[in-house]
């Protein structure tokens, strides 16, 4: 982290981390009101956090199920809860959330991982016709299948589940980090101003197959 805020710095940007688990509504707060001190106002939202376990429908536990959907969803919430407070006060804003093609294909082995996205697909839509006429932009990007791996997943590319990915894909690869870069910079700018309530797959084709 050092590394990249110097990186950054040598730029000429100011950049600051916040240690928070989404989880916890009293952190999401904090987050925001640390954003809020330190820059004096907020203009972009992005909600990030996510997690996943991958495994058959009928062998998830209560606690498992607790932690995909508490992290995935819920703290989008509440970030995005927030941030809206704020920006409804300025009249602007834009929250981008992160969702999943799995929000709306059904994909074996990811069964409260794609309920969480789903959830955030409506959540997306339902705060974005809310807030449409107050001056709030809500919209989501659905990745694909990225070359970096979530946490608690264990990637193995001889694993069925992990060859499918890419047999499914119609450019028959992950994609790259970078290549995930632009659409965020895109619907957190004026480029994108008449947008909002939208999901942007980025999936190398994946949602059109």
């Amino acid at each position: 982290m050092a590394n990249t805020k110097q990186e950054f710095e040598t730029q000429g940007l100011s950049v600051e981390s916040v240690v928070l688990d989404v989880r916890n509504q009293a952190d999401c707060q904090r987050f925001v009101a640390t954003a809020l001190e330190i820059h004096g106002t907020l203009d972009v939202m992005i909600c990030n956090a996510g997690t996943d376990i991958i495994k058959p429908a009928e062998q998830y536990g209560e606690n498992e199920w607790d932690r995909i959907l508490d992290i995935n969803l819920r703290g989008y919430y509440f970030c995005a809860q927030f941030s809206a407070q704020h920006m409804l006060k300025t009249g602007s804003g834009s929250i981008i959330m992160t969702s999943s093609i799995a929000g709306s294909a059904g994909i074996p082995g990811l069964t409260p991982y794609a309920a969480s996205k789903g959830g955030i697909n409506q959540l997306v839509r339902t705060m974005a016709v809310e807030w449409a006429q107050r001056g709030i932009r809500v919209n989501a990007i659905a990745p694909g299948y990225i070359e970096n791996i979530m946490a608690n997943v264990k990637f193995d590319e001889n694993d069925p589940y992990q060859k499918r990915a890419v047999t499914f894909t119609p450019m028959g690869r992950r994609g790259a980090v970078h290549e995930f870069l632009g659409a965020y910079l895109f619907l957190a700018s004026e480029a994108s101003s008449y947008i909002t309530g939208e999901i942007l797959y980025v999936d190398g084709g994946y949602h059109a197959a």
